[in-house]
């Protein structure tokens, strides 16, 4: 506070400056000694003051932070907005956003995006087989656009709620992405179901009869084949099928599936076996115990179909997985023990045969689709029972899988009925995204 009064004094009219009396000792003399010594502690402070107050402009407010935890007046100046440069663009942002790590203010628009949002509810309020039904069009969109154009450039936003979908994306996306909705939402699409036959045959010479009416479809799966027929030829196949034997037929033949929606057809059964030994309390001399293991075997066959705009064609998701325990090997292992002999115990390791496919068609909604699967292990029976040569033998036999899928259209009433009534089949209830694209 002194040195601030002795920096407004002229420097001149300091008393020890002046030269009069140099040697005698007064009260001046010692009054200016201590003014010296006191310049010579505040100077520099002083004179930097000096020096920084003529270089800040005086109608520019600064704001000195001290290392307190006060939290600050209401009067202080707010931070100077400042700019974040891109390539193509320039977003104005607060300049305390671009250290906290904040959204700024508007999104990028470096492909043009632009924001969309779709109501979706004829749909949604439609369906009652399933708690989420906008979760199909989830999937469907990214099958049809793919996943990668939502994680990469230029950035784009997709959000599906029970009632809206709301993108930010390019406009040619746009169209892709409303089209796909209408898809859904249009009434046209409300009059079809979807029938669903899952065959297996011993012997794949089912061919030698129907080889003139069977019009093949290019897969992507190595043993796979497809090929589409007319409604009035597969009803002549699966006519000579069911006079076969060896016909057998799973699940519901009766089974209806909504337009977008997926429907699971599981035949599957759980096979524990004794996987390790496990330590107890962390020593071995406290003994041991067993840990088992589980494998689902069987069949699973998941089926989500979509007509066209136009209804004239059909889209079919089809994921198919098989998995069957051949042999479980035994293998003894010693349990270390202090003293005595080492006591032994078995454990197994399965040998699998594991058989699946992702694939999607297309064809007209008049026809039929057939799906062969080349000779797989024949799945589990109803109730989990095991057939004659699995209980003498401990192998399934080798069976050759076919799926028949069509449209079925529908009167008003019993579109109406169909839809009020859940489907007596697994629905599959997606929680996550986890294996799912």
């Amino acid at each position: 506070m002194l040195s601030s009064i002795l920096c407004k004094i002229p420097f001149p009219f300091l008393p020890f400056h002046r030269k009069k009396h140099p040697r005698k000792k007064t009260a001046v003399g010692s009054l200016g000694f201590f003014l010296a010594l006191t310049l010579l502690i505040g100077g520099e402070s002083c004179l930097y003051s000096a020096d920084w107050q003529s270089k800040t402009p005086s109608n520019t407010s600064v704001e000195v932070s001290h290392p307190t935890k006060s939290t600050p007046s209401k009067s202080q100046v707010e931070p100077i907005p400042a700019e974040i440069v891109d390539d193509s663009h320039t977003v104005p942002v607060a300049s305390s956003q671009a250290y906290s790590g904040r959204s700024p203010i508007s999104l990028p628009r470096e492909g043009g995006q632009i924001w969309k949002e779709y109501d979706i509810t004829p749909y949604t309020r439609r369906v009652t087989t399933t708690n989420r039904p906008e979760q199909a069009m989830t999937d469907w969109i990214l099958r049809d656009t793919g996943y990668e154009v939502w994680h990469g450039s230029p950035l784009g936003i997709l959000s599906v709620t029970p009632k809206t979908i709301r993108v930010y994306h390019t406009p040619q996306m746009q169209a892709r992405i409303a089209a796909m909705v209408r898809r859904f939402t249009g009434t046209q699409a409300e009059m079809y179901a979807f029938g669903l036959r899952v065959i297996s045959i011993g012997s794949p010479d089912w061919r030698t009869r129907s080889q003139k009416t069977l019009r093949p479809v290019i897969t992507q799966s190595t043993g796979i084949q497809a090929w589409v027929l007319r409604r009035e030829e597969a009803a002549v196949l699966l006519g000579d099928l069911r006079r076969r034997s060896d016909y057998r037929e799973h699940g519901s033949p009766h089974l209806l599936i909504h337009n977008g929606q997926s429907n699971v057809v599981s035949l599957m059964r759980p096979k524990n076996f004794l996987q390790d030994v496990s330590i107890q309390n962390g020593a071995w001399t406290s003994g041991f115990q067993q840990q088992m293991g589980q494998i689902d075997e069987g069949f699973a066959l998941e089926f989500s179909p979509l007509l066209s705009e136009d209804t004239k064609t059909i889209d079919a998701a089809i994921k198919c997985s098989m998995t069957n325990v051949e042999k479980l090997h035994s293998v003894e292992i010693e349990l270390p023990q202090t003293g005595g002999p080492q006591p032994r115990t078995k454990i197994e390791v399965p040998q699998l045969t594991q058989f699946q496919f992702n694939e999607r068609f297309r064809w007209p909604t008049d026809q039929v689709l057939l799906i062969a699967m080349s000779m797989v292990p024949a799945p589990i029976a109803s109730g989990g029972a095991t057939t004659v040569t699995e209980f003498f033998t401990g192998k399934r036999d080798r069976v050759e899988m076919l799926v028949m899928i069509e449209s079925r259209p529908q009167t008003p009433t019993a579109a109406a009925a169909t839809t009020a009534q859940p489907i007596r089949q697994a629905q599959r209830e997606a929680r996550s995204y986890h294996g799912r694209y």
